[in-house]
Formats: structure tokens, C-alpha cells, sequence
């Protein structure tokens, strides 16, 4: 049952390496926002039980109502910024270290909790597939972030990740029966062979907005962002998001959307960096030009057209 204070709660999400990060940040310099980091993500979990204590076994883990006694009390005390001091306790005295960690996290959730009141905002690209039950348990406003797949798989590229473990989403069967059935064959493929960061690429990018193409089709009250708009365009279309969320729109949030925006900031972010904020957006759209070559753009076009298409026409390639 939700708490009598509470507010409605924003899940910011998409692919990861979208700019969840980013709209997530900037939306949360308002004092009425509070920010909450990947709760679904298990690597998370582990150095961060205190923010969500919902064990989330794989990425990307599909949640709804069939299998929602497994999360959602933990998954509320989360929106309700009831932090599980207890249990990050045990995990700093365990590894030695930490202390810092817990101190702010803590802090944090009794500010957003008590002082600010504030709205939660659940930044998590890897809540992508259990957008539909976060929306509906919750009353969730939901915001999609797109972005181009050569932008996706260059980014993906520069991490230097090791390789995605496509059997994690064989291992969910209620997530291959509702959605990715149609990739099914494809991903076992993945499984028993090995492949390139391109070709990895290109079916995590097909099966993610596969997805998000489903949800344009069946929720119009979901928020859908390109990346590449936001990055053209900051003041405007942050402006714009913020309205549609019904958060005020003040003159210091446009001074830090400047600033994490302008000519004057890094097109490119220091080699393993997982978050640069402060980037000349403008110029970041088009890094996947010099990142890939020119087999691999074709390789990445010719891929992800059936799905790629949907969102972004031929001039997008040029």
C-alpha cells in the first residue's frame, strides 16, 4: 500500500548508454526531485543494498505481475526513500569500506524523505523491460530515452565491456514469452557462439527498441526522447520534458542545462569515463563518425534497419 505522502514517482529509462544519466541529473537539480541510481541494476545491489533490497538475479530483469511478490515491497520502500541502513551496514563491515558511500546515500533519502518531500525519480535503463509494471503498480510517469544505434554501439565500443550475457534473458522465460520471442533463435545463437562488439551491439540495440516501439504503439502517456533532439536543442527540449512532467522550470535548472551543454565542454569523454555530463552535445551526436569505420557504420545500418527505421530516417546516417 502506498504511503499517504506519497508522491508520483518518474522512472527515467531506455537502452543503456542513452543519456539516462544525464536527463536523470539534470531533472534532479530540482529540490522537488529525488534521484535514485539504478536500483535494478545487481551490480548496484551488491555495493548498494541500502538504496533497493530487491535481489535481482540478471540485468535487464523483467518484472510484472506474475512474479511481483519477489519485488514490489522492496521496490516501494525504494520510491518511498525508506533506506535499509541495516543491511549497507553489514555490507561496509563485511568489505571495509564504504563508510563514505553510506553516509551519503543515507543522508540523501532522509532529505528527499523528511525535508524535501521530494518526488522520486528512478534513473534505470535496466528497469526497461519492467517499465509497463513500474507504471502501472506505481502510477509511474514514464520517460524513454532513444538514441541512434551507431551512437549506442560506438559508445558500447569505447567502454571496452566484456561481453553481454545474452543468456540471461533465456534464463527469463516470462520475459521471452511477452516480449522477446521474436528474437529468440537469434539470441540462443549468441549464446553458443561467440561474436563481435558490433554484432553484440546491434541485437541488444534491435531487442531494446523493439520494445520501445511496442510502448509508442501501446502507451500514449509515455514520454519518448530522443537523444539526439535533447542534444541539438537542450534549453528547448528540456524545458519542454520538465513541463510534461509538471516539475517547475526555474533559471538556475537552465543554467545547469548551459553549462552541461555548451561549445565550451569536451565533444569526447576521457577514455573510461562512464559518465562525462558536461559535454558539447551538439558535437557528441555525431562521435560515432570517428569512432567506427565505415564497414562498421554499414554493418551497424544494415543490422538494425527492420527496428532503426522506426525512429530515425536516412538523413540520421549521414
Amino acid at each position: 500500500m502506498l504511503n499517504e505522502t506519497y508522491r508520483k514517482p518518474i522512472l527515467i529509462t531506455g537502452s543503456h548508454r542513452s543519456g539516462t544519466t544525464w536527463v536523470g541529473k539534470v531533472l534532479a537539480v530540482s529540490p522537488s526531485i529525488g534521484y535514485i541510481h539504478e536500483p535494478f541494476n545487481p551490480l548496484h545491489r551488491r555495493l548498494s543494498p541500502g538504496i533497493c533490497r530487491a535481489k535481482f538475479n540478471y540485468q535487464f530483469t523483467y518484472v510484472t505481475d506474475e512474479n511481483e511478490s519477489e519485488f514490489y515491497d522492496d521496490i516501494l520502500a525504494t520510491i518511498e526513500f525508506r533506506y535499509s541502513l541495516l543491511l549497507q551496514l553489514r555490507e561496509v563491515l563485511r568489505n571495509r569500506r564504504g563508510f563514505r558511500r553510506l553516509a551519503r546515500q543515507y543522508g540523501s533519502f532522509l532529505v528527499n524523505r523528511h525535508i524535501h518531500h521530494a518526488r522520486p525519480l528512478l534513473k534505470d535503463p535496466m528497469a526497461l523491460f519492467s517499465t509497463e509494471w513500474l507504471a502501472e503498480r506505481f502510477d509511474a510517469n514514464v520517460v524513454i530515452l532513444i538514441r541512434h544505434p551507431a551512437a549506442f554501439i560506438s559508445s558500447i565500443k569505447r567502454m571496452n565491456w566484456p561481453p553481454h550475457d545474452f543468456s540471461q534473458f533465456l534464463k527469463q522465460p516470462l520475459l521471452m514469452r511477452d516480449h522477446l520471442y521474436p528474437c529468440e533463435e537469434e539470441i540462443k545463437e549468441f549464446v553458443e557462439y561467440e561474436h563481435d562488439v558490433i554484432d553484440r551491439g546491434i541485437l541488444l540495440w534491435k531487442m531494446f527498441y523493439y520494445i520501445v516501439d511496442q510502448y509508442r504503439r501501446d502507451h500514449d502517456d509515455y514520454i519518448f526522447v530522443r537523444h539526439e533532439d535533447l542534444s541539438l536543442r537542450p534549453v528547448e527540449q528540456f524545458k519542454k520534458l520538465f513541463d510534461q512532467l509538471n516539475v517547475e522550470f526555474t533559471e538556475r535548472i537552465e543554467r545547469v542545462i548551459i553549462d552541461y551543454s555548451n561549445a565550451s565542454n569536451p565533444s569526447e569523454a576521457p577514455a573510461g569515463i562512464l559518465h562525462q555530463l558536461k559535454r558539447n552535445s551538439v558535437a557528441n551526436i555525431k562521435n560515432w563518425k570517428v569512432r567506427l569505420s565505415k564497414s562498421e557504420i554499414e554493418r551497424i545500418r544494415e543490422g538494425v534497419q527492420n527496428i532503426s527505421s522506426l525512429f530515425y530516417g536516412d538523413e540520421d546516417w549521414e
